[in-house]
């Protein structure tokens, strides 16, 4: 599973759940929206300290378990993770953005609680 990230100045070890409830709840998650989707969240890991451990794509809504540093916060990650993979599904999938009438791809909450793995610590 998941090891330690080490820093300059400290090494952490912080596993986030995040739900993230798709706009309406539409089902908007094809077999090919998905495979783009999970694509988007490995180039996501390329340019920020986000790591997906987990993707769990539902009709309506995304689990995420995501791995990052202390100075990131989860609103912050999650705010990165939602606005960029908004706008990547809508520009490789226009269909998407008309079966959400136009507007956003995500409702504006989500759901946050800290992992624990013990065999981990």
């Amino acid at each position: 599973m998941s090891e330690h990230i080490h820093k300059s100045d400290n090494k952490s070890l912080l596993l986030y759940h995040f739900v993230c409830p798709i706009k309406y709840r539409r089902t908007v998650l094809s077999k090919e929206v998905s495979k783009a989707f999970k694509e988007i969240c490995l180039e996501i890991e390329k340019r920020y300290d986000i790591h997906f451990l987990e993707i769990g794509l539902d009709d309506n809504h995304v689990h995420f378990l995501i791995q990052s540093v202390a100075i990131i916060s989860p609103k912050r990650i999650i705010n990165s993770v939602k606005s960029i993979t908004a706008k990547e599904i809508f520009r490789l999938h226009p269909d998407v953005k008309r079966k959400l009438w136009g507007g956003k791809f995500w409702s504006s909450g989500y759901y946050v609680n800290t992992v624990v793995i013990p065999h981990l610590i």
